[in-house]
């Protein structure tokens, strides 16, 4: 018999994946997670029901949440990881040499330890010394920093369930105050395409843009992500993301990326007429 993994994008819509095995299932405190080994995506992580990563395709998201921020301001030394439990996000920041400290707060342990035994290739950098993993809730942490970090990272799930408080004008106000004066926010900012996610998309829009005077959105596309395209959010209290990308910097840094490159950086910020038209009003 045939195992697939099924994935409801919308009422109408399903996204398939053919599965050779499953090599994990468990309930946590906070939801229930699942690990497969697939033919086409390699291993692929899902809670409770919902496709968070694959072997495959994640360098796209990892590469465009952790290496944009990077090439705009590449003297961050001390960031803000919130989510991010299959740890590439961690993976990508500790091929910076210059970053001193990174602070991974995540609400659920098992997820943490589920990456580290069946997700080596993604979570290889979990160890690293310059990381501190925090084991709680992401909105109650970040209420006790003030004017701490040059980078806060939300690599949150959709928001509902435990990443429901990561989608609020409080959270969102709290990660300013963390900040330094030139702190930069980036955050998974959902798909314009199918109807609930474009929701999503304009609800964080509008609260983070009510929060901080630069606040621009950027794009990528990611194969086994709804619609395939994705979007995140750039705000900071100083730095444009165009204007000021340190593009010979970076590039001297010869960090050797599979997606993320300067070019790609610059083009990702020009996006589609139908997501500015849901963003005009926003």
């Amino acid at each position: 018999m045939e195992l697939w993994y099924y994935e409801q994008h919308t009422d109408n819509v399903r996204f398939g994946i053919k599965m050779n095995r499953q090599l994990l299932s468990c309930e946590s405190d906070f939801q229930r997670i699942d690990i497969y080994d697939s033919y086409e995506f390699g291993r692929i992580l899902i809670l409770d029901g919902f496709l968070m990563v694959t072997e495959k395709d994640e360098f796209i998201y990892h590469e465009m949440i952790t290496h944009v921020p990077m090439a705009v301001n590449p003297a961050i030394e001390n960031i803000l990881l919130i989510g991010a439990g299959d740890g590439g996000a961690v993976r990508e920041l500790c091929r910076y040499s210059s970053i001193k400290n990174i602070d991974m707060v995540e609400i659920d342990k098992a997820v943490v330890n589920a990456c580290r035994e069946y997700l080596p290739s993604i979570s290889c950098s979990l160890s690293d010394k310059r990381v501190n993993i925090f084991y709680e809730d992401g909105l109650k942490f970040v209420r006790r920093k003030k004017d701490i970090y040059d980078l806060i990272i939300v690599d949150s799930t959709d928001p509902f369930g435990p990443g429901e408080g990561l989608f609020t004008k409080e959270f969102y106000g709290n990660c300013y105050n963390a900040l330094k004066n030139n702190g930069i926010l980036v955050n998974q900012h959902e798909s314009p395409y199918y109807a609930n996610d474009a929701r999503a998309m304009q609800k964080a829009h509008k609260q983070i843009k009510s929060t901080f005077p630069i606040s621009k959105i950027y794009q990528a596309h990611i194969p086994t992500y709804p619609s395939g395209h994705w979007m995140f959010g750039f705000a900071s209290k100083t730095f444009d993301p165009i204007i000021d990308l340190k593009e010979d910097m970076w590039n001297g840094l010869n960090i050797g990326t599979k997606y993320y490159n300067t070019d790609l950086h610059k083009g990702s910020f020009a996006i589609p007429n139908y997501v500015k038209e849901l963003l005009k009003n926003v």
